[in-house]
């Protein structure tokens, strides 16, 4: 052990005074690395960016929330338009039925949307999401407030003018000052601001997504903006040990005599879950990932040889050196070691250079997408280098270890 640990320090200190004795050489060879370094890296931040920005948007659906809408969130195969767009429309009153029927489902409640322009007295916004619920929506879906408190039923059956807004858009409409207590107007009608959600990534898992939103009373909704033409989504959430099929069955049924089916007529409307969003957008990420892994892996293997090629011509231009140490009792396995090690030392050179230019471009990427730059992602990069070195480097320092001393000695 203790030969092995004298072989391998003393062909890294080889290694490394051959590096650097060829700087511009080494350099060189390393960019076939560092080009393939960055991309593994740049590649692996878009998709974790890709996933966790995928993974906030969808918590807030709820894993054990369901929605009852005219439209399916995916369409299958065969799937018609037509047949969508003539279902009649959904309703509030659903949401009431549910409340009063299913026995599975702890709490449900309406939801409508429309997008229009919020203004302060000095400030706007040109369009947001504004969100016309029940006021049992808190017992569906989280809600986080930082200040102040979401509306009673009692603003609900008055139809007061009153609004939940998100922490973006207080910050936009009131950059100076608190928004609670103050007017804002939302489609040119005036709502008292009653309540402010927590900012976007402070809030609970599944309350996110509403920063530049707002949420008002739906009785208020229908008397500014008008429900007729407006589908409802109806959401309900199930009951704590419930099993979700059981409870969709039971919903299915409800609805189905709501809307007075027939038993052999066909559901005209759909049950929509995040599950399903999961199983639509599975394929998506990983032919993003693998698209990314084929261009880095050709990065990688144009890298790999690109060492190879200088590691062949390296062990030419030290024939006679290999030929003087063999001559003097160094083993087979110290030459291989000593041109292996110095394969590795270039891949790692060039890994260092790759994780250095690879950190301005997490950054660059961070803007766009929920990503960064982690120690897993600089770990893997590393591993790849070892890998790639040891791999392309193989051939050449196996010819090196084998080559016969008198013929290496003869060499000019």
């Amino acid at each position: 052990m203790r030969r092995l640990l004298f072989e391998f320090s003393e062909s890294f200190l080889i290694a490394i005074r051959s590096v650097f004795g060829n700087k511009m050489r080494a350099v060189l060879t390393t960019l076939g690395i560092v080009i393939g370094i960055v991309s593994v890296t740049a590649m692996a931040t878009i998709v974790s960016g890709i996933e966790q920005g995928f993974e906030q948007d969808i918590s807030s659906l709820g894993t054990d929330v369901v929605y009852i809408e005219r439209w399916p969130w995916v369409n299958g195969p065969g799937a018609k338009w037509w047949e969508f767009i003539n279902r009649p429309r959904i309703e509030q009153d659903l949401a009431e039925a549910l409340n009063s029927k299913a026995r599975l489902v702890s709490a449900a409640t309406a939801v409508v949307n429309t997008g229009r322009m919020a203004k302060s007295e000095h400030e706007s916004v040109a369009r947001i999401s504004i969100q016309g619920t029940q006021a049992n929506y808190t017992r569906v879906q989280d809600v986080d407030l930082a200040e102040g408190y979401f509306y009673t039923e009692v603003d609900e059956l008055g139809a007061r003018s009153v609004a939940v807004i998100g922490a973006g858009l207080a910050e936009e409409l009131w950059p100076f000052g608190t928004a609670l207590g103050k007017t804002v107007q939302l489609g040119g009608n005036k709502y008292r601001v009653i309540g402010i959600l927590k900012k976007e990534g402070e809030a609970a898992e599944g309350a996110s997504g509403n920063d530049f939103g707002a949420f008002i009373p739906i009785s208020a909704f229908q008397k500014h903006f008008g429900t007729r033409w407006r589908d409802a989504s109806i959401r309900a959430k199930i009951a704590p040990g419930v099993a979700l099929e059981d409870a969709k069955d039971e919903i299915r049924g409800i609805v189905r005599v709501e809307r007075q089916l027939e038993a052999g007529e066909a559901d005209n409307f759909e049950i929509n879950e995040q599950a399903s969003l999961r199983e639509a957008i599975a394929p998506v990420k990983n032919a993003i990932f693998g698209i990314g892994i084929g261009l880095t892996a050709l990065a990688l293997l144009v890298g790999g040889i690109g060492v190879m090629n200088i590691m062949f011509v390296t062990v030419k231009e030290r024939t006679r050196e290999i030929g003087i140490r063999k001559a003097v009792g160094a083993r087979r396995i110290s030459i291989l070691l000593q041109f292996l090690i110095e394969a590795i030392v270039i891949c790692m050179v060039g890994g260092v250079l790759g994780v250095i230019l690879s950190i301005p471009l997490s950054m660059l990427i961070s803007l766009v997408l929920p990503a960064q730059l982690g120690v897993g992602i600089v770990l893997i990069a590393f591993s790849i280098c070892v890998g790639i070195g040891t791999i392309f480097g193989l051939a050449p320092a196996w010819t090196a270890a084998r080559s016969v001393p008198i013929e290496a000695l003869r060499y000019e």
